[in-house]
């Protein structure tokens, strides 16, 4: 099992007339090679969240286990754990400080304590994965365009092997030609690799298209936690709390009541083009 956040609590200013409860007793289990999406409107705990998985923040009560070991014993080390759970946040671009792409993606292995030529192969490797062509690897990562910058700050995190891959919003500022890249490349690095990814989105259509199960946030707890099937039966609820399913779910909804008979628990496109094509031929028969 990867990681157990057992009875999870966190308070901003704690003690003082801001004080603000971000995460509310919040327990779960994610398993070796999932890939979870989180979603929740501004202000629901997600981002928070995700920085308790790799040690980031310091639960206010609570405890985190990861691989059996609880992250807050005195004797763990939260560095190996910032190695083995990678975050990339929200803009990582903006992390980008290096005067070239390949040294940018060195940095985090040789922070790990590898020498330079592993260093390198590594980032080689993380930036061919990526899809980052050989001759802009020496040019400045500042030229870029933002789906390139995105994709050499997640080449940065990938060249450090994390067992665990946490994104915040990383298609957050890009088209939608842009981010459907960025999401294909992690969905392909999660295949190839078999590591834990965790999306956080606001997206109901790339939650829904990508990951295998949501962890929906409101109000610093975890309202649902499901497939993605089961999570947007409850669109109503999820309205209530500012969020919503994927359009073809209300696509489909719409197309039962006037009479179709399709399955309204469907969350993509492709699903509900198979769907629409069966009872439109079916009903020819």
């Amino acid at each position: 099992m990867s990681i157990i956040v057992d009875k999870v609590n966190y308070v901003y200013s704690a003690g003082t007339a801001y004080e603000i409860k971000a995460l509310d007793d919040i327990n779960l289990k994610i398993e070796d090679g999932e890939f979870i999406g989180i979603i929740g409107h501004t202000g629901s705990g997600k981002s928070t969240l995700i920085q308790h998985l790799n040690g980031l923040i310091k639960a206010t009560s609570g405890s985190i286990y990861f691989h059996g070991q609880d992250i807050y014993d005195k004797k763990f080390d939260l560095r190996e754990l910032r190695n083995r759970v990678g975050l990339v946040f929200q803009y990582p671009e903006h992390q980008l400080f290096e005067t070239t792409i390949f040294d940018d993606v060195c940095f985090g292995p040789m922070n790990q304590g590898l020498d330079k030529n592993e260093a390198g192969l590594r980032a080689f490797e993380a930036l061919r994965q990526v899809g980052i062509p050989e001759d802009l690897f020496y040019q400045s990562p500042f030229d870029l365009s933002g789906g390139q910058k995105r994709r050499v700050a997640i080449a940065g995190v990938l060249a450090m092997k994390p067992e665990v891959l946490i994104l915040d919003e990383p298609t957050a500022g890009l088209d939608p030609g842009g981010r459907d890249e960025i999401l294909d490349l992690i969905t392909r690095m999660h295949r190839e690799r078999g590591m834990t990814v965790i999306l956080v989105s606001h997206s109901m259509e790339d939650v829904a298209k990508y990951v295998n199960r949501i962890i929906v946030m409101n109000q610093g707890r975890v309202m649902f936690d499901d497939v993605p099937k089961e999570v947007f039966k409850h669109y109503k609820e999820l309205e209530a709390v500012g969020l919503a399913a994927p359009q073809v779910t209300y696509l489909m909804h719409e197309l039962r009541d006037r009479g179709l008979n399709v399955d309204t628990d469907i969350t993509t496109i492709a699903e509900a083009r198979a769907a629409i094509m069966k009872a439109v031929l079916g009903g020819k028969h």
